[in-house]
């Protein structure tokens, strides 16, 4: 995805936040039948309205994040980045939502890798937006067990982050055409996902920011969503 003059980014803006919106819709209703629920039952676990409610304001503070950074409103400063520890974190923070979608998070790092140059909030927030929304996704299959793989490998192009599962829908075509439908759709990708998906144009964003896009990956037969860094300020697409 080439970087977005003023007029491009202004109208993709409003698209995302259409798409933001419909995602939202989810997590809030989630919140309000759980509401409902409690005010005619005493319920002593509530980690599903808990983990609905942290769900949806941290895609909310990850798109305000791409928006600083697009706009350059905050200091896009660089430093020295560990993929793997940047990995660990994120699966971190999506621990709580994994479990409640029945998703198991699984960490894989094969090898030692030096550092890259990247903005590693940037980084980080850009993973848990795809993990977020994949988690959603899986969750929806026709399996007794989803995994969820959150990995980096060594490529010819350089580093790979990315997320992974075992879906053959994770693709180039459908990642294209949820570009294409995003805000226009309630269901950018559809083959994929039931919701908005807002979770993955979320990281796109983010990631345009920081000269990276996003790109279909393939990682140990498992299909996912990533991108590549060298290790300079130099990014390239997976």
């Amino acid at each position: 995805m080439d970087k977005l003059d003023d007029a491009d980014y202004t109208a993709s803006s409003y698209l995302l936040m259409v798409n933001l919106a419909e995602q939202l819709k989810l997590p809030f209703m989630q919140i309000q039948k759980q509401a409902e629920l409690l005010s005619r039952v005493k319920v002593k676990d509530l980690s599903s309205i808990e983990n609905s409610a942290s769900y949806a304001l941290q895609l909310i503070d990850n798109y305000l994040l791409g928006l600083k950074l697009n706009q350059q409103k905050l200091a896009l400063e660089q430093e020295p980045v560990s993929v793997a520890a940047v990995l660990y974190d994120s699966g971190q923070l999506l621990s709580s939502l994994a479990k409640e979608y029945g998703v198991k998070l699984e960490l894989n790092i094969t090898g030692k890798y030096e550092p890259v140059m990247a903005h590693r909030q940037g980084l980080e927030s850009a993973i848990v937006s795809l993990g977020s929304s994949l988690i959603e996704a899986i969750s929806a299959q026709d399996k007794s067990k989803y995994t969820l793989q959150l990995a980096t490998h060594r490529c010819r192009y350089g580093i790979v982050a990315g997320v992974y599962a075992d879906n053959p829908e994770l693709t180039a075509n459908l990642l294209r055409q949820g570009r294409r439908l995003i805000g226009r759709a309630r269901q950018p990708l559809v083959n994929l996902t039931y919701s908005a998906g807002a979770g993955i144009f979320v990281a796109d964003s983010i990631l345009n920011a920081m000269s990276l896009s996003l790109k279909a990956s393939r990682h140990h037969r498992l299909y996912g969503l990533g991108a590549v860094m060298r290790g300079s300020s130099q990014l390239q697409l997976v």
